[in-house]
């Protein structure tokens, strides 16, 4: 290592020198498999971490666990590196370790990496859920209605109960917001089921990731290596990609603007970049662009490492000032292609034919072009690559244990949080609302009862009423009755009014014989006088 910056090897006679300056002007290792690409990276990350430059470097196959380890010259790679660090005149090449911190978006090889629903935004779940246009504006009304209820979307859960209220108020926040159909709603669901199912719930929750404690230092002042397990995590590509987006966003929207400073803040190395724009949407595309062209002024370097430079987008390749280019074959079409196109991207030096050369490389050999203290390309070098002082291979399951346990994270991360949040929220509205409607059921229940009570009361009455009115008739007619009963003479008095009625009758006549006989003797006497 030169004091000016990071050692890389020696070409065309002369050191080639990573410039510390010009370190966050991002950077290129490509090559096919088996070249040297993951010697290139460590070396590369060992030399940062000696200049006191924190790291962030996503472990694909498992082997770059071994930078927490010195190498050992009883390993089977030390001749090798013996004798290249002799021939590039690497006279102070020694083993030794790097201080590491392991990280694991599930938990099991490293520290819990957590991030909230809210800061990944709709954007980049929509691209891990691979929706399209319209279901991504649904996802997009939830998160606003969301954030204007004042309703903390933290997890997974709190999503899926915010798309269900959503889908239950779809009439009314579509007047506001624009259509939300349950199609749409349905889709999106099943998506965060596939989610779920890759371990994508293990992301989202608390306590979320703290940048600052990916940009530290040891005691010593060598720069803190992060080392993401993504071996697990590969399975789940979506998920890798969008996560590595997601970091990178955050840092651009966390850090602040420093400039160009004497040496990177921190630096990232992704592994298997084309992971990040393989089927991507023109939009997130510009997205990483908009991301890598603008990091450079936090202080932030990202270098992608991939077997094929053509798997990086134009958009973001023109953007990665610093290359290091391994072997690649040409035996396909493509192959000759991304030949061609990695052979264009150097700057030329005349002692080099870079399209055949990039096929005749050595493993451990590449064609490095690195920014100079001016900015500009180093002319493109045939370049032997330093021999990395840490452990080439993987860390036991035991040392990485050890290194969890004694690293200056601690257990900050390893227990989950689950703080009162959107689905807590909308399960009590939802609960107030069914015990509210339960009430009201039963007052309109009780409500009901009591009317048809009032009404069989009222009926009674009725037949009250009525029977009593006909017992009032019944008595008035035995009253009645019995006034006539009680009008009739006795049977005495029927025999004495009989009696007198036949007495009577018999003076009667004796009388009206008596006055018959006198007026007939009149007339009769009469009579006779006048004869």
């Amino acid at each position: 290592m030169a004091d000016e910056g990071i050692f890389i090897g020696t070409g065309g006679g002369q050191p080639q020198i990573l410039n510390l300056k010009r370190a966050n002007r991002h950077g290129l290792i490509a090559g096919a498999t088996g070249t040297g690409k993951t010697v290139t990276l460590q070396g590369i990350v060992e030399g940062f971490s000696a200049v006191g430059v924190p790291t962030f470097v996503a472990d694909v196959k498992g082997d770059l666990s071994g930078l927490c380890m010195a190498g050992s010259a009883t390993s089977k790679t030390h001749e090798i590196f013996a004798a290249r660090a002799a021939e590039i005149g690497q006279t102070d090449w020694a083993y030794k370790d790097n201080p590491v911190q392991f990280w694991d978006l599930f938990g099991e090889q490293g520290h819990p990496i957590r991030t909230t629903v809210s800061e990944m935004g709709p954007l980049l779940l929509a691209r891990l859920m691979d929706l399209n246009e319209v279901q991504e504006g649904v996802l997009t009304i939830a998160f606003h209605v969301a954030d204007k209820d004042g309703l903390l979307l933290l997890d997974l859960d709190d999503l899926q109960a915010m798309l269900v209220s959503c889908g239950n108020r779809a009439e009314e926040l579509t007047l506001t917001y624009g259509n939300i159909s349950k199609q749409s709603v349905g889709t999106i669901q099943r998506s965060l089921l596939q989610l779920r199912s890759q371990g994508g719930d293990h992301f989202f929750g608390e306590p979320a990731l703290d940048l600052e404690d990916f940009i530290k230092c040891d005691d010593s002042g060598r720069g803190i290596v992060n080392i993401l397990a993504a071996d697990k995590l590969m399975a789940s590509p979506k998920l890798y990609s969008t996560f590595l987006l997601w970091l990178l966003s955050e840092l651009f929207e966390t850090l602040p603007e420093i400039g160009d400073p004497d040496k990177p803040r921190l630096c990232f190395f992704f592994d298997e970049a084309h992971l990040l724009f393989n089927d991507a949407p023109k939009a997130l595309v510009e997205k990483i662009e908009q991301v890598v062209r603008l990091i450079r002024s936090k202080g932030v370097g990202v270098y992608f490492i991939t077997q094929n430079p053509i798997d990086i987008p134009d958009t973001v390749a023109g953007q990665l000032g610093n290359r290091v280019q391994h072997k690649l074959n040409a035996f396909t079409p493509r192959d000759q292609a991304a030949v061609k196109s990695a052979a264009e991207t150097f700057r030329a030096n005349p002692k080099i034919d870079v399209t055949t050369a990039i096929t005749e490389l050595k493993v451990g050999e590449a064609l490095v072009s690195l920014l100079q203290p001016d900015g500009a390309p180093s002319p493109v070098e045939r370049t032997l690559i330093k021999a990395p002082a840490s452990r080439v291979g993987p860390a036991t399951p035991q040392e990485r244990a050890v290194m969890i346990q004694t690293d200056a994270i601690g257990t900050k991360y390893d227990t989950l949080i689950d703080r009162e949040s959107a689905e807590e929220i909308l399960a009590s509205k939802q609960a107030e609302a069914a015990a509210a409607a339960a009430a009201q059921s039963a007052q309109a229940e009780a409500d009901k009862q009591a009317a048809i009570a009032a009404k069989e009361q009222a009926r009674q009455q009725v037949i009250i009423d009525r029977e009593a009115a006909r017992q009032a008739r019944e008595a008035e007619r035995a009253a009645a009755a019995k006034a006539r009963e009680d009008a009739k003479p006795s049977f005495a008095e029927k025999m004495v009014e009989s009696a007198a009625r036949s007495a009577a009758t018999s003076v009667g006549r004796k009388i009206a014989g008596q006055l018959g006989g006198q007026l007939l003797r009149g007339l009769l006497g009469g009579l006779f006088k006048g004869r």
